[in-house]
């Protein structure tokens, strides 16, 4: 079984910062379209297969939801799917709203 990493706020800007990344958002499509990070996108059962077909499995990847909880078993879900390097925020979306806005 893979892991994933928990990171906070600033570690997943500084990932994001770095370049190449695939930032993914598990929320309700209602809370993503009240806001959501710049190049995230919604996942949800319509479109998970063509992510997993699609999405380079060597590129980070960054799981978020509404306080860090969902996104952990996101997160989970993708390592085992054979993405190399995921990891879930801590606080989710609304520590990154504090503090990035």
């Amino acid at each position: 079984m893979e892991t994933f990493t928990r990171v906070s706020v600033q570690k997943a800007h500084e990932i994001i910062q770095s370049g190449n990344v695939n930032i993914v958002d598990v929320r309700d499509a209602d809370a993503f379209a009240q806001g959501h990070m710049a190049q995230a996108q919604i996942l949800n059962d319509e479109n998970i297969k063509d992510f997993l077909q699609e999405t380079d499995k060597e590129e980070p990847l960054i799981c978020y939801c509404y306080h860090g909880i969902s996104s952990q078993q996101a997160a989970r879900f993708f390592a085992d799917q054979g993405f190399k390097h995921v990891y879930s925020i801590d606080g989710g979306w609304e520590e990154w709203k504090a503090v990035y806005g």
